[in-house]
């Protein structure tokens, strides 16, 4: 029986896995690995950092996988042989006819000197569970939102962070003592399209919150002294928030899939230098932004393209790159981004909002991966 090996069991890897469950049914033995127990929508560390609900309330542990005739093992990858198709784990070695590498980007906060033992950052529970406690007892002054390095997970995300951390000292009567800035090496917000910057910047401007473009942190030196820029210049903070820079799984550097630090696919179905390896979401290189959604619809691609091969029948249309992302404004409120990068000579992208029925729209969208993915969750 044809071997189907999903490595990391994010969005890409559960829709995967999913995908072909439903197309493949009896005729493929699937297999799912990832090192951890639970899967966590990326959004949710904003839920955690506000206090809107725990750590625990936001995890959904993959023993409530509910995908038929997928075998999921929590195992550490150890070695990728993409050439022969084989993984090593902690636990042992797998043999694949069909090979996806789904296993998202990792961060490298020490790369930035300094960001460590002087910073905070929300795109890990751990790091939004120590800025939410930081919070309370930050009385006022100058916080500095930072893109650490190119490219990271989710362009809106340092946006989100604040509005809704304007939104948070507005509520605490403290707005008036604090300022908030979003530096990074992009020239624009979300630079996918003017439609999305431009409306994106305008709303950062009427909060009182500033951009300043083409000026990423190099160091993160005291409070007091401030964060250099590596164009020149620098920064003063009170409160740093970074979003580290991204890499590759080490197991993937070492593997040879990577040679320019993130692995090279084909555009229309995310194919690898190997035959029958496939690269998809944040480990891939960016065709598309980092984020789930993106990951999610070329998930979709593969397993069509996968199912297409193994029964001789034409290919799956291209991959277009298309995706929606939705962006907290606080105050109740929920913007969407939607973007497409591959159906055109240029990518395009509008942004949607904000408003209160896109807030209801984002609840629906997580409720109905946890169905699609989960037992139980609804």
């Amino acid at each position: 029986m044809t071997h189907i090996l999903i490595l990391g069991a994010g969005f890409g890897g559960l829709e995967t896995a999913t995908r072909l469950s439903e197309t493949l049914a009896e005729d493929a033995e699937l297999t799912l690995i990832d090192s951890s127990d639970a899967f966590a929508f990326g959004f949710s560390k904003l839920d955690v950092l506000l206090g809107r609900h725990t750590t625990e309330e936001v995890r959904l542990p993959y023993t409530g996988l509910g995908i038929s005739g997928v075998e999921f093992r929590q195992e550490t990858i150890t070695e990728i042989d993409p050439e022969h198709r084989r993984v090593r784990t902690n636990h042992g070695s797998y043999q694949a006819d069909f090979l996806v590498v789904a296993l998202g980007a990792e961060y490298d906060p020490a790369a930035t000197p300094g960001f460590t033992e002087r910073g905070y950052d929300y795109y890990t529970l751990a790091g939004a569970e120590r800025l939410r406690d930081a919070l309370p007892t930050f009385d006022g002054g100058n916080v500095v939102i930072s893109v650490l390095g190119e490219p990271y997970k989710c362009p809106p995300a340092p946006f989100e962070a604040a509005f809704l951390l304007e939104d948070y000292f507005t509520g605490r009567g403290l707005r008036d003592s604090v300022t908030i800035t979003v530096a990074g090496y992009m020239g624009a917000p979300v630079p996918v399209a003017k439609e999305v910057s431009e409306p994106l910047l305008a709303h950062l401007t009427a909060r009182g919150i500033t951009f300043v473009p083409k000026r990423t942190v190099c160091r993160v030196g005291d409070t007091g002294i401030g964060a250099d820029f590596a164009e020149g210049g620098g920064i003063p903070y009170d409160l740093f928030i970074g979003i580290p820079i991204h890499r590759v799984p080490a197991v993937v550097a070492a593997s040879g899939l990577a040679p320019d630090g993130w692995i090279p696919v084909e555009k229309t179905n995310l194919a690898t230098r190997f035959d029958g390896v496939y690269a998809i979401g944040d480990v891939a290189a960016a065709y598309t932004a980092k984020a789930g959604v993106f990951a999610e619809r070329a998930a979709r691609v593969v397993a069509d393209d996968i199912t297409a091969r193994l029964r001789g029948t034409p290919p799956p249309p291209p991959y277009d790159g298309a995706g929606e992302c939705f962006i907290e404004f606080g105050r109740g409120e929920v913007g969407k981004v939607h973007a497409n990068f591959l159906s055109g000579p240029q990518p395009t992208g509008v942004l949607l909002g904000p408003s209160t029925e896109l807030a209801a729209e984002k609840v629906e969208f997580a409720r109905s991966r946890r169905s699609r993915w989960f037992r139980g969750c609804d």
